[in-house]
């Protein structure tokens, strides 16, 4: 069975496209791709391409549109996190990269009372996501939103599912025996020093549900993993 090999453009426009230097260099120096062999093509939204190589430039590869394939189902559930940076921002990359993997739609970072990181620079969770997209063979694109503060995102008006992930007490019921099948969800994950009581308080009042992820306390990162594996898994 041959190898799908997957690319990346924001806009696919006309029945041609080049590559970036980029993706020029990794499909014919990397990968070894010649003229003619077969290349796939995604805007991220949902259309995908297969496609021929027209011109194996290592600093412009040329691709042809042979054929626009009949597009996937869409899922019936919409995942979104709101996660506190982390400290290191590796950890945060991390979560971007496995959650996209996973199959994870939308992520906020969220700055909380706790949180020791207040600055995040956005550019490169995006280039992050997309490889992850590709390696995965995703054709949607995770949006990534700007970062805004806990009060900003906990009182915006989600028609969904939403719950608080919390060590608060010990007492919260499991995340799986609280998520509706088929339901779109947010789900915040806070810092590594956990939310503070107001941001809880603030958060219950919003429509907010407390939650656990399991008996063990979980650095932000693997939190978040958890909460989105959990909803694919319900959902499978």
């Amino acid at each position: 069975m041959s190898v799908m090999h997957l690319f990346y453009t924001q806009e696919i426009n006309g029945s041609f496209h080049d590559l970036d230097e980029e993706e020029s260099r990794h499909c014919v120096k990397v990968l070894r791709l010649k003229e003619g062999e077969t290349v796939y093509l995604t805007d991220g939204k949902g259309r995908l391409y297969r496609c021929s190589i027209a011109n194996a430039n290592p600093k412009q590869c040329r691709i042809i549109m042979d054929e626009l394939l009949p597009a996937p189902t869409l899922k019936s559930w919409n995942v979104h996190i709101g996660i506190a940076p982390t400290k290191n921002p590796d950890r945060l990359e991390w979560f971007a990269e496995k959650a996209t993997e996973i199959g994870i739609d939308e992520i906020t970072p969220v700055f909380c009372d706790h949180s020791e990181r207040k600055i995040l620079k956005t550019m490169r969770f995006e280039k992050v996501i997309i490889s992850a997209m590709k390696q995965s063979l995703r054709i949607y694109k995770p949006r990534f939103n700007d970062p805004v503060d806990f009060s900003q995102l906990v009182t915006r008006p989600y028609e969904c599912q939403k719950f608080i992930a919390s060590c608060e007490t010990g007492q919260e019921e499991e995340l799986s025996e609280k998520y509706r099948k088929g339901s779109d969800v947010l789900i915040l994950i806070g810092p590594e020093g956990d939310f503070s009581a107001k941001e809880i308080e603030k958060a219950e009042s919003a429509g907010f549900i407390p939650i656990s992820l399991g008996n063990h306390r979980l650095r932000t990162e693997t939190a978040g993993i958890v909460a989105c594996h959990t909803i694919n898994m319900i959902n499978k």
